[in-house]
């Protein structure tokens, strides 16, 4: 199933500037996605990181990775109309820049997920390069 980004809206309560997906490419409910970041060079932060040298801030990236996992869960029937949040950031690790004109390919599968809280697996490329990858705890409220 693929998601532009308009259903996504319907399902995210995130938006500009701050929504950081543009679409989804694949998801599977509560187990798995895969979403699209295309990274353009009018976003607001290369203004301030850095002016000559701009670069996708990491925290963002991670950001990103959570909104494409939030997808996933919030599709889940049970989850609809509902929240979710950072419980924590653990493992996280940046391999390769991000900058405009990048497409940043988010992929998160859900390793753990008990009744409001679970784990996800997230990683994301720059074409078949590692730019990111981290563990994501996540709460449902």
């Amino acid at each position: 199933m693929t998601m532009d980004i308009k259903q996504i809206m319907d399902v995210l309560p995130h938006r500009q500037p701050f929504l950081l997906i543009d679409r989804v490419e694949d998801i599977v409910a509560g187990e798995s996605v895969t979403a699209i970041k295309n990274v353009s060079y009018n976003e607001p932060f290369f203004a301030g990181h850095f002016p000559k040298e701009p670069v996708m801030p990491g925290v963002l990236i991670i950001e990103a990775m959570a909104q494409a996992g939030a997808v996933a869960i919030l599709s889940m029937d049970e989850f609809k109309g509902k929240t979710a949040y950072f419980g924590g950031i653990k493992n996280a690790k940046f391999k390769h820049k991000v900058v405009p004109g990048d497409t940043l390919r988010l992929e998160l599968k859900i390793e753990k997920l008990k009744r409001n809280a679970g784990i996800g697996q997230g990683v994301a490329y720059v074409g078949d390069k590692v730019a990111a990858q981290a563990e994501i705890i996540f709460m449902i409220g």
